[in-house]
């Protein structure tokens, strides 16, 4: 299955994740990685939810939900989002929220799922992400997975009061 390896499970976003999401969106600390500066409600959150079944084609974004197997303990998203269908790319990102459930190969695993369902299934050129200084465990990640910086922005991301540098990643298809 293409969206299952490594004891993970990718699956759509079911109205009984809400309480994860609203828990996960309101996190603070993930912000400046997201570049959210509000809160998320409820209300937007289950909108959301809703019209989550309409195509890649129509929302330009996909959000799976990370389970892991055989329990289903869902752990984090993966998203694909800004997917551009004329020049055929999209960014990427990922989200183990516990911190907990870090550093235990499921963010591996689900961006070789994505990976392979953007290049194989949706025909995707590329992927890109973006990542901050000093976030040594994504800028591994993606590059263990093949993603090379093609961009660096100095002092592009305002933190509290302070700006940090960004790199844009990207990994280009092999197929022709």
């Amino acid at each position: 299955m293409i969206l299952e390896n490594d004891g993970i499970r990718l699956r759509a976003v079911e109205p009984e994740d809400l309480e994860l999401l609203y828990k996960w969106e309101n996190e603070e600390a993930d912000w400046k990685s997201s570049t959210t500066l509000v809160p998320y409600s409820k209300y937007i959150l289950k909108k959301y939810i809703a019209s989550s079944h309409r195509s890649l084609y129509e929302t330009c974004q996909l959000r799976l939900m990370i389970d892991v197997l055989p329990d289903d303990r869902t752990v984090g998203t993966v998203d694909l989002f800004e997917f551009d269908h004329y020049h055929m790319r999209a960014g990427v990102g990922i989200l183990i929220a516990d911190p907990n459930e870090r550093k235990k190969g499921y963010a591996s695993a689900a961006l070789d799922c994505i990976i392979k369902y953007a290049f194989d299934t949706i025909g995707l050129h590329q992927l890109w992400c973006n990542i901050l200084e000093g976030n040594n465990e994504s800028m591994n990640l993606f590059r263990h997975h093949g993603f090379e910086v093609c961009a660096t922005r100095k002092e592009w991301i305002r933190v509290s009061n302070r700006f940090e540098t960004e790199y844009t990643l990207q990994l280009i298809s092999k197929a022709k």
